[in-house]
């Protein structure tokens, strides 16, 4: 009997041994090419996040020596020179060449630049949201237009709602409509959103609309005019405190981890914006 058994079980140890060698013929293949599937997808994961580390250190390289020229005209033909490796690469290179183009007096040109900048596929709405509002900013569309426009950048969860709010107000301000410019005035105080010189702008705004009093832009120099072509359309009122929102829209694209081309330190809050009648 133990001998029986003896064969017996070797004869099983043989027929199992022999269906694991036939699986692994049959279905061994299936292993190696997992491990080198898990193999090469690192190795080109790797390769690609080079390639990607390398073209935006080249994108930076190329904006930093644009930016070193001396004059505006030439920093702005150096920038239109720069290769964007992506579509959020494009609308940066648009931010910091129409800030160029701002600098040098011409607001139309650098609203234009951004909403062109916007209107491009691919590109992240806070991106979007924010070549919109320096937009507005830097040369309004029509009433009926930019309200539509910074009625959807002031929707709940925007990026920018609280600086679009603030210029919805000074829109309800030149329209003569007090009580709804207070409205959303008070609206920015509550707000979350709102960064703590954006607040205080608005406390401002408050405190002088109450009061009776009237905005008005700060006086141009004739020289100034003279010089300044492109200033000499319809005056807007509050126009200190739009450069400050400016600062803070850059401000805030920052804080977000962004980098916001043409950046710049929010401005001290506008004085002097306000006469009493």
């Amino acid at each position: 009997m133990a001998n029986t058994d003896s064969f017996i079980d070797e004869v099983s140890e043989e027929v199992r041994r022999d269906r694991l060698y036939g699986l692994m013929r049959r279905w061994g293949w299936i292993p190696v090419l997992l491990v080198l599937a898990i193999v090469g997808g690192a190795a080109y994961l790797e390769w690609k996040s080079a390639q990607d580390r390398a073209q935006a250190e080249a994108f930076g390289d190329a904006l930093l020596q644009a930016l070193d020229a001396e004059d505006t005209q030439a920093r702005i033909a150096a920038l239109e020179a720069v290769e964007t490796p992506s579509a959020e690469a494009s609308i940066i290179l648009a931010l910091l060449t129409a800030g160029e183009a701002a600098n040098g007096e011409d607001r139309v040109d650098a609203a234009a630049r951004l909403r062109a900048a916007a209107d491009a596929p691919g590109v992240a709405r806070r991106y979007v949201d924010l070549a919109l509002l320096k937009a507005e900013m830097l040369d309004p569309a029509p009433e009926a237009e930019a309200r539509i426009v910074l009625e959807a950048l002031a929707a709940p969860g925007a990026p920018y709602s609280a600086l679009a709010e603030e210029q919805l107000a000074l829109m309800e301000v030149r329209a003569g409509d007090l009580d709804a410019a207070l409205d959303r005035l008070r609206a920015i105080e509550r707000s979350a959103a709102a960064t703590a010189g954006l607040q205080q702008r608005a406390a401002q705004l408050i405190v002088a609309l109450e009061s009776g009093a009237v905005l008005e832009d700060a006086p141009v120099e004739p020289a100034e005019e003279e010089a300044s072509p492109a200033e000499d359309a319809p005056a807007e009122e509050a126009a200190p405190v739009e450069a400050d929102a400016e600062g803070d829209a850059d401000t805030e694209a920052a804080e977000g981890g962004d980098v916001d081309a043409g950046a710049e330190a929010e401005q001290e809050p506008a004085e002097g914006a306000v006469e009493e009648e």
